[in-house]
């Protein structure tokens, strides 16, 4: 009873925040002629209502994709379509065809808070609270603070989760097609694709591929298959539409980067202009195989030795790596790393906590550019002290506690370096905490030099990159120096 009362008061007050925080101003308000992202979600409900659906992704005099057109998977558009039909039932202007362009009120404001709070409650929220349950180990006031560990999220991530979950319950048939829906909302969970793949894939090689093994991959490769077809129907009308589709997914031209992301190519432009010496597709095939090559230790540990476990923690090292590496990144694309580090933040409280604090410091710029520096500051400081109290996480510093012991003894020569391992260790947090206080304070009060207009975004960029690479390195070491996933396979088998 305890847990279930701890539980209801974490979600109504993680629901509180998520509320108070869309009071605050939101991406584009007021600003002609593109507005922002708000304006995109709310031309796809325009676009999906108003024209046939093979329209939807092709350049038009009613559809200018120069315009916020669409660029997401079909699941996306048809979301946008249920959104449509009941803004129509409430105020037919917000959706009317060319006219409700900038469309700003506030009870339209209040209508899509609302649509995102109803796909939370319906999709993305049962999932954390049947995962916090499913971890036996760990107790109720722990599993709330792993509730509260991310404050964002869009239906793939729910979506996603579900897949994981599922999987932790051996429901691997259920668990792909969860997946499959994730990535046919949004091509972007392409970044945890590989662990799920690996997974399964490695978990049929155990069953053995002559016997159990071949007919479980079969029925997951039957149920692929089967997810994909119902998501793209409509769209299989001729081969046209589906590489239409396919080229506004996944385009080219936009180049390497976006604005001052915290990734190793935004980084590198500081001292190499990556973008002017070459094309755009050998930028693609360079940020594909730089890409692959991170990829490699944890796919390849996962297929050998699959565990949920390891399972967890490649999702986040494979999520990380498509961050800093991969073709045409966007800075929010760093929840895609977070929600995965939330399923480990039991296991690893002080990285984890540390991870999750640099990735919401990463996107500082974009959020000071939408008017949250309010609920940045706050959502940060709580989160740090929800943290520090729930899993004492300055104390969680040891070799032991951050999952390095096996690395350590492989070690043996560097074993006195060791022993003041925590203290090191903590001393770094506290100077990456005052590192990111500074720059935030920095960027929200001082004006750049002239000079250089974009001082403080590309310094908040190359610090979280920095940061990035060395939690990369740690979650791979954790991952290939883990005995506990020898141990799990053997379950598996």
């Amino acid at each position: 009873m305890e847990k279930w009362s701890l539980m209801t008061i974490t979600v109504l007050l993680a629901l509180t925040v998520r509320w108070t925080v869309s009071l605050s101003s939101y991406s584009g308000a007021g600003k002609p002629p593109m507005y922002g992202d708000y304006e995109a979600q709310r031309h796809w409900q325009e676009v999906t209502y108003n024209l046939p659906i093979r329209q939807w992704y092709f350049n038009t005099t009613d559809n200018n994709l120069l315009y916020w057109g669409l660029d997401y998977p079909p699941l996306t558009a048809y979301h946008s379509l249920v959104c449509a039909y009941i803004a129509k039932l409430i105020n037919p202007d917000w959706i009317a065809l060319h006219t409700s362009r900038g469309y700003e009120s506030q009870p339209h404001k209040l209508f899509m808070r609302t649509t995102v709070m109803v796909a939370d409650l319906l999709v993305y929220i049962p999932a954390v609270i049947l995962y916090c349950f499913s971890l036996k180990e760990t107790s109720t006031k722990k599993k709330a603070s792993i509730w509260g560990g991310r404050g964002v999220t869009v239906w793939d991530l729910g979506l996603a989760l579900w897949g994981a979950l599922y999987l932790s319950y051996d429901w691997d048939l259920l668990g792909s097609a969860a997946f499959c829906l994730a990535l046919n909302y949004k091509q972007m969970e392409l970044y945890h694709s590989l662990p799920f793949f690996c997974y399964l894939l490695g978990k049929c090689f155990k069953k053995g591929l002559k016997g159990k093994g071949l007919v479980l991959l079969a029925k997951i490769a039957a149920t692929v298959v089967v997810s994909f077809a119902v998501c793209w129907l409509p769209f299989c009308t001729d081969v046209e539409q589906i590489m239409q589709v396919l080229r506004r997914l996944f385009p080219i031209d936009r180049g390497l980067f976006e604005d001052k992301v915290a990734n190793i190519w935004c980084s590198l432009s500081v001292l190499i202009k990556i973008k002017n010496i070459m094309s755009p597709e050998t930028q693609l095939k360079l940020s594909f195989a730089v890409t692959l090559l991170s990829l490699l230790p944890a796919c390849v540990k996962l297929t050998a030795q699959p565990s949920l476990r390891g399972f967890k923690f490649a999702l986040v090292s494979c999520a990380l790596s498509f961050f800093l590496f991969s073709f045409q990144v966007h800075e929010k694309s760093i929840l895609l790393v977070s929600v995965p580090v939330c399923l480990i933040i039991n296991e690893i409280p002080f990285m984890a906590t540390w991870f999750l604090l640099v990735s919401t410091f990463s996107m500082l710029p974009l959020l000071l550019k939408d008017g949250l520096l309010l609920a940045y500051t706050v959502t940060m400081l709580a989160f740090l002290s929800v943290c520090t109290t729930s899993f004492s996480i300055l104390e969680k510093t040891s070799a032991e506690d951050l999952q390095l012991k096996q690395f350590s003894l492989s070690l043996k020569g560097y074993a006195s370096w060791f022993k003041s391992f925590p203290k090191i260790v903590r001393m770094l947090f506290f100077l990456s905490l005052t590192l990111m206080a500074v720059l935030s304070v920095m960027s929200a009060t001082v004006h750049p030099p002239q000079r250089f207009p974009d001082l403080f975004p590309l310094a908040v960029s190359v610090v979280s990159c920095l940061h990035f690479m060395l939690f990369l390195v740690y979650f791979n070491v954790v991952i290939l120096w883990d005995s506990k996933n020898s141990r799990s396979q053997k379950k598996i088998s």
